[in-house]
């Protein structure tokens, strides 16, 4: 074959990304390749390294919750575009991209269920939505959990992972930290807890209000925390920051939250906690757990 020819040979195509099976994923941290299986297994933890990938929230519910015991409050409040806002596209084709990949109308998940029989209510905050960001929706299905759990006389446990608030919502999206903190007096006036478990990451209006008023306040290791960026930090108060700093493991030293906890074991770890906190045994098989939402 003349070497001309040879060249000239077409090559094979190869196949596109939609069709080659998705089986391993690369770790952010040590950069193993991982395979999805046992990924799944585990957590979404590394086993290498220990490092927490993100969940979606249905996969925080699978974690947390006893087996078929999820009953879904959420879901029948959508957002809407009262602003009509526009930047490099429509606030609303953002929001129908953000849907159909979530395959939930806002960055927010709340229901009821069992944590090693104890019923809770459980919100859960997806990232994958729009970075998991606050807008009115988040702020309003918030609000009803906590009244429901109120309603009920059940515990309340608040997964976040957020961005901070919808900048497309503007001020709009700034009240749901008003609306969310004082949604949760209803719980203090009960004496019922309320235990908020910080991922990674956990940012801006999230963390300046529901999520860090918590009776508890559990993060996982090496979650990112804090209000603000730390350059935007760094160029205001105009001092080098330390390392880590808003990191897990450095706000518990320093006070701010009260305990890291391996996603591994938030199961057994909150079924103690909430069993003392509610002074009843975590195992209860003849509760029911109540389903009926409660408006605002």
């Amino acid at each position: 074959m003349a070497l001309d020819r040879f060249f000239r040979r077409r090559r094979p195509q190869q196949q596109s990304g939609a069709d080659l099976p998705d089986l391993w994923t690369k770790c952010p941290k040590c950069k193993e390749g991982l395979y999805n299986r046992e990924l799944d297994q585990n957590a979404h933890v590394c086993p290498r390294c220990g490092h927490h990938l993100r969940l979606d929230a249905q996969k925080r519910v699978e974690v947390l919750l006893d087996e078929g015991s999820f009953v879904q409050l959420s879901g029948a409040v959508h957002p809407t575009d009262q602003l009509g806002f526009v930047d490099t596209e429509a606030y609303t084709d953002r929001l129908k991209r953000a849907q159909r990949k979530a395959g939930r109308p806002d960055a927010i998940l709340t229901g009821t269920g069992r944590i090693e029989g104890l019923p809770v209510t459980l919100a859960v905050m997806d990232f994958a939505f729009s970075g998991g960001s606050m807008g009115s929706v988040v702020g309003e299905e918030i609000a009803r959990a906590a009244e429901h759990a109120a309603a009920h006389d059940l515990p309340l446990i608040i997964v976040t992972a957020s961005g901070g608030a919808r900048m497309q919502e503007s001020a709009l999206s700034l009240m749901q930290m008003a609306k969310t903190t004082v949604a949760l007096e209803r719980l203090t006036e009960k004496n019922l807890p309320y235990v908020s478990v910080l991922t990674d990451p956990t940012t801006g209006g999230v963390t300046a209000s529901f999520a860090t008023v918590a009776d508890v306040i559990v993060a996982e290791p090496d979650a990112l925390i804090g209000f603000a960026g730390p350059r935007v930090i760094q160029q205001t108060i105009r001092q080098h920051l330390p390392e880590g700093f808003q990191r897990a493991e450095f706000l518990l030293t320093h006070g701010m939250v009260d305990d890291v906890v391996d996603r591994r074991e938030h199961r057994e770890y909150l079924s103690r906690l909430l069993g003392l906190l509610m002074r009843r045994p975590a195992q209860t098989p003849d509760l029911e757990v109540p389903a009926q939402e409660v408006g605002v």
